[in-house]
This record gives structure tokens, sequence and C-alpha cells, in this order.
């Protein structure tokens, strides 16, 4: 099979859950890292791949935090590990190493959106160095393990947001440009589904493919953190009463409809073979081209499914790729 940028008719929808997508999967004798995995979707993510008997193991920068929002899943390990600090993810990573399991399903899913503008400990935009190199770093530290497994799914938890722009390869730090959060979001969210493309490509002849997705827009989370009240009613994801908007059709999810696209990436059967795609709605997402994309805003945000080119452009992936392992100092 070959991999194309096109809807599978996967059966499922905007409204099917993560428990809907896993039904007949039985995931024991599996092992899964989900990052973020005790948060929004990340937390519905871990749950639902733990139902179905997998091994999950969630690490977190607030370890107290992440078990007492695990409290109710059994079996759930927790580990400290800090997206924004190098020597913790390297840390988590050579734990995880030396225990001697393989890793069947990498669920990169715990991001920040719409900052203000913030620097790590290296200079990094943070949006950027966690949505992104963090987990770049990460993956790649535990590639012998991925590979140990004879066949595994990195998950990468991108949105539609990465319409908001391209990866700004000369400035990705916003060194020599004015910073709009927005943006910053966006590159970060096309850094996620290009790296999906560039790791496929590399990790592919060991049995690992890569995805990326779109979730939806899922206001019960803490992604929205940064942004005022006002701010998601004008976007329509409040109401007037500040009650969050349902309505699937509109990509405005609870969090067992987001997590589905996760779920579905990391353990549907029709996704044997294949690689380097970015889903919507638990399916492959169509091409969408610049012009088609070109009046999509925040506050335009009429539902149209697909996924900018440039997003999934191969040499924009290999150029990121370089990008990466220099800004990480870690080959990949």
């Amino acid at each position: 099979m070959t991999n194309v940028q096109e809807p599978l008719h996967s059966g499922f929808g905007a409204a099917s859950t993560a428990e809907d997508v896993i039904r007949g999967i039985d995931l024991t004798g599996r092992v899964a890292v989900v990052t973020g995995g005790y948060s929004g979707i990340g937390l519905e993510t871990a749950r639902v791949l733990r139902s179905a008997g997998a091994e999950v193991v969630v690490p977190a920068r607030d370890t107290d935090r992440a078990r007492a929002a695990l409290k109710g899943v059994d079996g759930v390990e927790v580990e400290a590990m800090d997206l924004l600090d190098p020597a913790s993810v390297d840390a988590f990573a050579e734990r995880f190493l030396a225990s001697g399991r393989p890793l069947h399903i990498l669920v990169n899913s715990a991001g920040i959106m719409a900052t203000p503008l913030t620097r790590d400990a290296r200079g990094y935009e943070t949006q950027f160095a966690t949505n992104h190199l963090g987990h770049f770093q990460l993956t790649a530290r535990l590639r012998p393990a991925l590979r140990l497994a004879g066949g595994a799914r990195v998950v990468s938890v991108s949105s539609w947001g990465h319409r908001f722009s391209p990866v700004v390869f000369d400035d990705p730090h916003f060194e020599r440009r004015e910073y709009d959060r927005w943006a910053a979001y966006g590159q970060s969210k096309t850094a996620n589904i290009l790296f999906a493309v560039g790791l496929d490509a590399r990790a592919k002849a060991d049995g690992v493919r890569a995805f990326s997705l779109h979730p939806g827009s899922i206001v019960e989370t803490n992604l929205k953190k940064y942004l005022a009240e006002e701010d998601l009613r004008a976007v329509g994801v409040l109401d007037d009463d500040g009650r969050p908007v349902l309505d699937p059709a509109r990509q405005l999810k609870t969090v067992e409809q987001g997590a589905a696209t996760s779920v579905w990436c990391a353990t549907s059967p029709l996704l044997d073979s294949l690689g380097g795609l970015y889903c919507e709605n638990s399916d492959v997402a169509p091409p969408m081209s610049l012009e088609e994309g070109r009046d999509w805003t925040l506050m335009n945000r009429s539902w149209n499914a697909g996924v900018l080119p440039y997003a999934v452009d191969p040499e924009a992936a290999d150029r990121l790729w370089e990008l990466s392992e220099r800004l990480t100092d870690r080959p990949a």
C-alpha cells in the first residue's frame, strides 16, 4: 500500500469517541507512553489504551498532579519528565530503556497554546520548544525501544491551527520578527505534522510508523489557560452563559470525542502498512490547497477538513529534521 493523503472511509466520524474506535481491539502485552496523559484528551487517551489492556506510562512535569488525575485508572505508571528540560527528557528515556521493554505506542499529546512570549533556558520560544522540540528529543531517545517492538506507532497531536503558519526556518524563535502567539502556535503544530512525515520516512524500515492529527476544539482542557473568557466567546466555543458549545460537525467536541483520533491513529488496523499521514475525525484527512485555507482564521472557522501542503512537504520535513537535530544537539 502507498501513503496517500486521502480518507480511508473508516466508518467513524466527528462524533465518535475514543471508546468507539478502540472497541474490539486487544492491546494486552503492548506498552504505550502518553505525554500529557494526565489532562484533557491525553488523560482520556491513556485511560482508553489502558482499558484495552496496554501497559501505559505517563511522563509528567508535576507527578503529584498526574497521580491524582489518574487515581481512577488502575495500573498506569507515572514518571517524572519536563519537555522543556533536555536533561529531564533524557533521564526519562534512559529509565524506560533500562527497563528493557519494547515501546509499541508513543502518543505525543502534551502541548501549550497561544502563550505570551516566553523562552526556555536555551532561549527557544516555548511553544515550539514544548510542542515540537521536546517531543522530537523524546522520540529520538526512545527509538531503540520503538524498534524493539517489531511494529510501533508514534502519534503526534497537531491541530487545524497549523493553518496559522508554516515553520519559519530562518526565525523559528521570533528573534527577528514580532511575536504573535497564534503564529507561534501554528508553527509548532505544523512542525508536529512535518515531524510525522520525517519520522515515518526514516523509521518505517524498522517497523515504526508515524501519524499526526487534529483532535478537534475541546474547550474543557488546560489549553485554554492563556485565553480570556471573552476570547472563547468570540470564537464561538463558549455560549453567552460561559458554557462549552458542543457541535462535533464544527469540531467542537467533548474530551471523549477529542481523544478518538489519537486512539485511532495508535491502534487502527486500517493504518497497517501506512504512515506519515495527517488525520482528522478518526480518518485520514484530505489535502487542502493554499487557496482553500487562505480565508480560514480564528474568527472565521467554518469547518473545512484538510491539511495544507506546506505541512506535508517532504523537503520541509527534511529541513525541520536537520534543524531539530541541531537545536536539540541530539542526532535522531
